[in-house]
């Protein structure tokens, strides 16, 4: 005779592992916080593991007050000249707390980079805040410092990048076709004019956030819309252009995504851009009540061969308003948007939960992984950023003009969840590295070497192939796009086993600053596919 409660009951345990499995495979999502004060519409990881987040100040009441009665006091803002809410906040990572900080000017659509002594520097926005230049200390105590009129001109969705000498070039903006540099010499407020920016507008305005990469010659990669160039910021010159991109316009409000796949030969260097609108027309058209399907396309090309084409793929699912981030191990995650419509005020429809994992060294059929879905919507002014943990912080969302939690199809998001990539799955905890000591926090450049120590969490078998040493450059995060984000794979020059677990290892340093401009980098080991914790390294 079967006992059927007994027979269930030993199905349930069996049918656990299966799903366990499943999960594993494909990322793990966690709520960090229901609410985190202010909608993620920027996002920076600083070198102390706090980010900085904000969105803008025009919104009206935040979730969050200042503290000690402060107030923010402005005859300019559109909806409260007195404005006692934070519209920025810092996240503790490894706390899990938010501390409210008080921005003065508007910061909707603005832009930024981390010098190279670990400041956020910040800039433009809108309304009083489009020529303010404002800067974030890594330190417990700190909050924003504003400089009015720290920008020669107005920059609303404008791009910023580090260069080789520690400046930050600042690119762009609305009906701005031109770049300057900050910080500024006393006297200097030159602008450059850049004509590459009137050639790639359209009606719809598709070459905002124009994406920016640092190439490993000095010069910068720049693309707008469909169009690319090599340009010598210099000399104010054009080096070189790009065959067009095939398909419709990639940049906001068409808003695709792009990133500087995972630097190892300097010779190799490679931009893949993914999603944007189904149609160049895709934002005017969705104003209309037409919301046309993303794209699915990616394009990667090679930026020092002399011959570049674009290489084309197709994603599993159609994206725009998606997030790139580069992984430590070198993967490319996909994340956040919408399968229809275009960036703006209520102009997308289907968000996209899955999440994608692209694999740069994988056949090109294999290269797409469709990744565990969250249970929420990251529409636009949503945003995503790399944790030294190896999380994924994910959080914003706000298609709509203010804080609208009630009656609107896609409410104002103010949590923030974690994503955890599959290679953090338990079953990879024994090979999981753990950096125990640097021989000095600085990192020069060739031909100095640099020198760490790490342990594995069991006794197994290490093999030389099987390890790689990446450095990440956190990045700012906005409307799609992680600006200076850059992963580059260091040369291993020796791996000593010192005891049973622990192994100390040497490597080349970066070569100059154009393949890695100064500044703060996250440091990891990658055994067998899964990486270490980073450690905070400073190249200089």
């Amino acid at each position: 005779m079967v006992y059927w409660p007994l027979l269930l009951l030993l199905l349930s345990f069996i049918s656990v592992p299966a799903a366990a499995a499943e999960e594993d495979e494909g990322g793990k999502w966690e709520i960090l916080m229901n609410n985190s004060g202010v909608s993620a519409m920027h996002m920076a990881l600083l070198p102390n593991n706090k980010v900085i987040i904000f969105d803008r100040t025009d919104f009206g009441p935040s979730n969050i007050s200042l503290p000690f009665g402060k107030c923010r006091i402005d005859p300019t803002d559109q909806v409260l000249k007195k404005d006692c809410w934070a519209h920025s906040i810092e996240y503790d990572v490894e706390r899990n707390h938010v501390r409210p900080l008080k921005v003065q000017t508007d910061t909707w659509c603005s832009s930024g980079a981390m010098a190279p002594d670990g400041r956020l520097i910040q800039t433009g926005g809108f309304n009083d805040g489009d020529r303010a230049v404002r800067v974030f200390s890594p330190c417990d105590f700190c909050d924003w410092i504003e400089i009015p009129a720290g920008l020669a001109n107005r920059r609303w969705y404008a791009t910023d990048h580090i260069l080789p000498d520690g400046r930050i070039i600042v690119i762009g903006g609305r009906r701005q076709f031109n770049y300057e540099f900050v910080p500024k010499n006393e006297g200097d407020s030159k602008v450059y004019d850049f004509p590459f920016l009137r050639e790639t507008l359209d009606s719809n305005e598709n070459n905002l956030y124009p994406f920016v990469h640092l190439a490993p010659d000095g010069n910068l990669f720049i693309f707008a819309n469909t169009k690319s160039i090599l340009f010598d910021y210099v000399n104010n010159r054009v080096v070189r252009r790009y065959p067009d991109m095939p398909g419709y316009a990639r940049n906001y409000p068409s808003s695709g995504s792009s990133v500087l796949l995972p630097l190892m030969d300097p010779d190799d260097a490679q931009v893949l851009i993914c999603g944007g609108g189904g149609d160049s027309n895709s934002f005017s058209e969705a104003k209309q009540g037409n919301f046309t399907t993303a794209s699915n396309t990616c394009g990667r090309l090679r930026l020092m061969d002399s011959e570049a084409q674009w290489e084309m793929e197709s994603m599993p699912m159609a994206r725009v308003m998606g997030d790139m981030l580069l992984l430590p191990t070198g993967d490319v995650l996909v994340i956040n948007g919408a399968s229809k419509g275009s960036a703006g005020w209520g102009l997308a429809r289907d968000p996209v939960f899955s999440p994608i994992l692209y694999k740069p060294s994988s056949p090109a059929p294999l290269r797409f992984q469709v990744l565990t879905p969250s249970a929420t919507p990251r529409l636009y002014h949503s945003t995503c950023h790399m944790l030294p943990d190896g999380r994924v912080l994910v959080g914003g969302s706000n298609p709509n003009v203010h804080y609208n939690f009630t009656g609107v199809l896609y409410p104002t998001d103010l949590s923030l969840e974690a994503f955890s990539p599959p290679y953090l799955a338990p079953d990879n905890d024994s090979l999981r590295p753990v950096i125990t000591s640097l021989h000095s926090p600085i990192m020069g450049y060739a031909p100095r070497t640099f020198t760490f120590r790490f342990y594995l969490q069991s006794m197994v078998s290490l093999q030389k192939e099987n390890i790689s040493v990446t450095i990440l450059a956190p990045s700012f995060t906005t409307h799609g796009y992680s600006m200076n984000q850059r992963l580059l794979r260091l040369q291993i020059l020796q791996v000593v086993q010192l005891f049973d677990v622990i192994y100390e290892t040497t490597v080349a340093a970066p070569p100059n600053a154009a393949l890695a401009p100064p500044g703060f980098y996250l440091m990891f080991v990658v055994h067998a596919g899964v990486p270490s914790p980073g450690k905070w390294v400073k190249l200089i």
